[in-house]
């Protein structure tokens, strides 16, 4: 059984799309550690985190990584939580790039760019909170700059 979140799957926002909509959100770029340098980073191209020991390794919606030497922990305090989730300890996912969630037995979630993660038990029933809360405030906007 699939539950089917949006109609129009996030991969058809187009770039002025997602900034239109990060700037309505006031969002803010992330600032990351870099070969002894600071970059800044829109929170909009991130698909997800995924934590691998100290380092963390971002996943952007072009197809590019980019491995940060900060924890998921640390890296989950910069970014906005009204975009931004937990679904697992290994990996934190932007809410603008979930297609679906496959509540079975063990929860699997889609994203856009056809990867699939796992829900951790503990932290199935907050996961399903936030996408909610997700969907009443932000879809009708992400609707909306779909659009235009």
């Amino acid at each position: 059984m699939k539950l089917q979140l949006y109609y129009n799957p996030r991969s058809s926002y187009s770039e002025n799309q997602l900034q239109a909509l990060t700037r309505h959100l006031n969002l803010p770029d992330v600032v990351l550690p870099f070969w002894g340098q600071r970059k800044r980073v829109p929170v909009y191209r991130i698909v997800r985190l995924e934590g691998e020991g100290n380092y963390t390794v971002l996943h952007f919606s072009d197809g590019t990584q980019l491995i940060v030497s900060l924890t998921l922990k640390k890296l989950e305090g910069r970014l906005p939580s009204e975009i931004f989730v937990r679904p697992h300890k290994k990996n934190i996912i932007n809410l603008l790039y979930l297609q679906e969630i496959h509540p079975d037995k063990n929860m699997m979630i889609s994203l856009t760019n056809g990867v699939d993660l796992e829900v951790s038990r503990r932290k199935a029933g907050q996961f399903l909170k936030v996408v909610s809360q997700f969907q009443q405030e932000l879809l009708p906007l992400t609707a909306f700059y779909a659009t235009a």
